[in-house]
């Protein structure tokens, strides 16, 4: 049947209409990016959707999605970005001190669990091991859907660093749920940003703040650098570029939250660009086939992620599992320092 003139206008009309709407309509409804971390295998069974947890109180707008191609003069606006104070930075040894002195006022402490965590695939460390450390904790995201947060404490999660965001406008449909519930089992957590290297560090840094809560009892926010085969952006930066994209993220986290950040990478990443770098910076360490001492020679590391195949109680599936370097005491020591 033949159209005339005016209808076919009027469709044509709403078709591009409805395509010009397509991308705030996906982020509205919550798409979560391709992007994982680590070695976790996502789950044939269904994930939640981004309809779980408490609205964020006037964050109803829908998020424009930023251009992800490259960058006119990127490297002139990532250090234009730069020019705010920064706070003082604070020495190497407040990061994970050998042996910090016990506090004579330390305030309420948090029960520490000792860890009952299995290993679907054990790995045989040598002398120092996982369980050679006193604290134990994990990382999670929507991959492990539903946790009971009060099991997995008292099965030896004594802290957690929860997915957040990654990029500039994707958001972990779990987060606010996660967020919420591991505060409520009386775990220390903080929340981490898978970056990508197709977007400006600014915006990013700003999607984690939007969408991060500014809590002083928080651990401080996790920038995760690695690479990931799975991204869309293929491009490979250099060193120099890779650094001062980080640099101008860190910066605008520390100034908002207090806090300086914590990198977590993986061993290729690391040599390619972090060896000798950020020494001022609290380190997360993949290394789940060897100590971080032979992957990573020389740096000084907070956090250890020695397993992507964990088991435990209160979560169905793998989970990731992690130390913290030091004592018990230690640890208390170091959360305190934390406290902005």
């Amino acid at each position: 049947m033949r159209l005339s003139a005016v209808p076919a206008i009027l469709l044509v009309g709403l078709a591009l209409s409805g395509c010009s709407r397509s991308g705030a309509d996906d982020l509205r409804a919550g798409l979560t990016s391709k992007e994982t971390t680590n070695s976790i295998v996502r789950p044939a069974a269904p994930v939640p959707a981004n309809d779980v947890g408490e609205a964020d109180t006037g964050q109803t707008a829908a998020h424009e999605l930023a251009w992800a191609g490259p960058v006119p003069d990127q490297d002139r606006f990532e250090t234009l970005t730069r020019t705010a104070a920064m706070p003082t930075q604070r020495p190497l040894e407040a990061i994970a001190p050998v042996e910090p002195a016990i506090m004579t006022n330390p305030g309420k402490r948090s029960r520490i669990y000792s860890q009952r965590f299995r290993d679907a695939k054990p790995i045989n460390f040598g002398k120092i091991t996982p369980r050679h450390h006193a604290v134990h904790g994990v990382d999670v995201s929507r991959w492990q859907a539903d946790i009971d947060w009060a099991t997995l404490r008292t099965q030896g999660a004594n802290f957690a660093f929860i997915k957040a965001t990654d990029g500039g406008d994707h958001l972990d449909p779990m987060f606010k749920t996660n967020w919420r519930k591991a505060k409520e089992a009386g775990i220390k957590r903080g929340a981490y940003h898978f970056f990508y290297w197709c977007r400006t560090a600014g915006e990013q840094a700003d999607w984690f703040i939007r969408n991060v809560p500014k809590d002083p009892d928080a651990l401080p926010p996790v920038i995760d650098v690695e690479y990931n085969g799975e991204s869309k952006c293929k491009r490979r930066l250099s060193r120099a570029t890779v650094l001062e994209k980080m640099q101008v993220f860190m910066d605008k986290l520390e100034r908002h939250y207090g806090k300086r950040p914590i990198i977590y990478t993986a061993p290729d990443f690391y040599a390619d660009n972090l060896t000798g770098e950020f020494k001022d910076y609290p380190f997360w360490l993949r290394s789940v086939a060897a100590h971080p001492s032979v992957r990573y020679p020389n740096r000084e590391w907070v956090f250890w992620q020695y397993s992507g195949s964990g088991l435990s109680q209160g979560v169905d599936g793998k989970i990731d599992l992690n130390v913290f370097r030091g004592s018990k005491a230690d640890w208390h020591n170091w959360v305190a320092g934390q406290s902005s």
